[in-house]
């Protein structure tokens, strides 16, 4: 597997998830920066995401510098774990909170 930045939040995702996609044009648009590893292209990390979801190769699986990871998230709960981890706050974010 190769080396992630520690400090950044990892993008474990495939070329074809929609999901994968659509979170990393959240966090492109909101100018968080991430390192992204495709599974198809990386064995080792293929099997890291394996265990971290119990045996499934689930994508987006995305790592946060502070250890927290969500599957599959919606715009506003990647939203909330940004500003959660990162302290980066974000419109969706608020949004978010408003509609707790």
């Amino acid at each position: 597997m190769s080396q992630p930045n520690p400090q950044q939040i990892i993008v474990y995702s495939t070329t074809w998830c929609g999901d994968c996609r659509r979170s990393k044009r959240w966090l492109k648009d909101n100018n968080i920066p991430f390192t992204e590893i495709d599974i198809e292209q990386d064995a080792p990390a293929a099997d890291h995401v394996r265990q971290l979801n119990h045996g499934s190769a689930t994508v987006p699986t995305i790592v946060f510098p502070d250890g927290a990871i969500l599957v599959e998230p919606s715009n506003a709960a990647l939203a909330l774990q940004v500003e959660k981890s990162l302290g980066t706050a974000t419109p969706d974010a608020e949004r978010a909170r408003s509609k707790q």
